[in-house]
């Protein structure tokens, strides 16, 4: 019974001890922060993913504060984050929302693999390895490097082979267009109107396009001639679009003959 009426004591004797000495310490080695950086960090959103560049909300609060980094700096947050650091910073802010679109359509059913691939299960292994797993050396390989490194679980890898985007969970932090080794998965304002092509394959042989997927674009060019405001070119052998031209018509969209070509406002739509 002493002995443990004295391990009492001394317990308590020795949590007083480190309670004071912690006490002490935190006066003595306390430093003042900056309240435009709590002000800052307080505005952003708190997800800490990495995209701004910086490590975490606290470093990119600190790096904003102190004119290292723009107060549109958080991806994530978008305009109404930008729009609240740029009245703290006394400055003007305007950033664009944007989500992550898939230059790609070749499912399983679309586009067949070149063989039985039984190397590492990723991406990026299978690029290096045989450049990539598809017919078509430019399509979606699958492996779900892009899911792994999504921090909002915002995009999965469905059955039919390729990545879905789930846009009521998309943040546009871009953290996965750099894990796609194909550099297939881009960043798209949603507020933007025009077309966008859903193809990579800049293969400029219809014949060899038609036979490694049935939704490639085939360079016809049909998308160049019915466009009422000549804003669409087939560049590089994948359609490009003038967004300062484009009125969002979807004449390019209906006469496409593979469905390559689709709405920016229909691809990004929240479900």
């Amino acid at each position: 019974m002493n002995t443990l009426l004295l391990t009492l004591i001394v317990s308590l004797g020795l949590a007083s001890l480190l309670g004071f000495l912690l006490g002490v310490f935190k006066k003595v080695f306390h430093v003042d922060v900056d309240p435009l950086v709590s002000a800052v960090r307080e505005a952003l959103p708190g997800a800490n993913c990495g995209a701004c560049g910086y490590p975490g909300c606290d470093g990119l609060a600190q790096a904003i504060a102190a004119g290292d980094a723009a107060p549109t700096a958080c991806t994530v947050g978008g305009a109404p984050v930008a729009s609240a650091i740029g009245a703290l910073m006394g400055v003007s802010a305007e950033a664009e929302t944007k989500a992550v679109v898939l230059f790609c359509q070749g499912s399983l059913e679309h586009c067949k693999p070149k063989a039985e691939y039984v190397g590492i299960k990723t991406c990026q292994a299978a690029k290096l390895s045989v450049n990539g797993t598809k017919l078509c050396d430019w399509g979606c390989i699958g492996f779900g490097d892009c899911e792994k490194a999504c921090p909002f679980d915002a995009i999965h890898v469905a059955e039919d082979g390729i990545p879905h985007v789930d846009y009521t969970k998309c943040t546009g932090c871009g953290i996965c267009t750099g894990a796609c080794p194909q550099k297939i998965l881009s960043l798209v304002p949603v507020a933007r109107r025009g077309a966008v092509a859903l193809c990579s394959n800049r293969n400029t042989r219809k014949a060899q396009v038609i036979k490694d997927c049935k939704v490639g674009c085939i360079k016809c060019g049909k998308c160049e001639k019915v466009c009422p405001k000549s804003c669409i070119k087939v560049t590089n052998g994948i359609p490009v679009v003038d967004y300062s031209v484009c009125d969002s018509c979807g004449e390019c969209v209906k006469n496409c003959p593979t469905k390559v070509l689709s709405l920016v406002e229909i691809t990004c739509a929240k479900e």
